[in-house]
């Protein structure tokens, strides 16, 4: 959620695609629903992360998460692996890095988690901690990642921030990213910091 600015509301301007093209750190709220054994829905006002959980009896929210917080290290990591083939050669090596186990460079085992619904996977994520990944690949040179900026990293990276995680495209915080479209696509690291920080400094090598 962004607030419309200033200039459509003095000057009566009719809104146009301009007024949402906004970086994500002028987001005000973000959230999600998910529903499993439990409905939840989890959300951020820009001052932490709080979770509320669907009472059916009383058929309201009930907030039973007063302040979620993703642990900075993680041994869990979530990708799709199936496109391995495609990614560019820092992810390549990274997640070669995480396969590896205490054998390897980063000497600790890592469980592979992927759920395939972007939500399922930070929900994971903020109550357990984790490292989610959905990097650019080589079927569509032109695009800079899969996932749309505006209403799928942008937020989701605002509650992952707010939990104390982080969140880059591999280069830059996906945050501070400037949109030129409403449907731009990024690639996106987001999770536990720990890992984020490495995952985006093997891009810079």
């Amino acid at each position: 959620m962004l607030r419309c600015p200033n200039e459509y509301l003095t000057q009566n301007e009719p809104l146009n695609e301009k007024a949402f093209l906004q970086p994500g750190t002028q987001q005000v709220a973000a959230g999600y629903a998910i529903y499993g054994p439990q409905t939840m829905l989890v959300l951020t006002l820009g001052d932490g992360v709080k979770g509320f959980t669907l009472d059916r009896e009383m058929g309201s929210f009930v907030l039973t998460h007063e302040d979620i917080q993703i642990p900075t290290s993680t041994q869990e990591f979530a990708i799709n692996m199936s496109n391995q083939r495609h990614w560019e050669a820092p992810v390549q090596r990274y997640v070669g890095e995480l396969l590896a186990g205490e054998e390897g460079p980063l000497k600790k085992n890592y469980n592979m988690r992927w759920v395939a619904a972007m939500v399922a996977d930070v929900h994971r994520i903020l109550t357990r901690g984790g490292l989610f990944m959905y990097p650019r690949d080589s079927r569509e040179p032109s695009k800079p990642g899969k996932l749309r900026l505006m209403y799928e990293a942008n937020p989701m990276s605002f509650l992952v921030e707010q939990a104390g995680g982080a969140s880059t495209d591999g280069h830059q915080r996906i945050l501070d990213i400037q949109p030129e479209g409403l449907h731009q696509r990024v690639a996106v690291f987001l999770g536990s910091k720990e890992e984020v920080e490495r995952a985006t400094a093997y891009h810079k090598e």
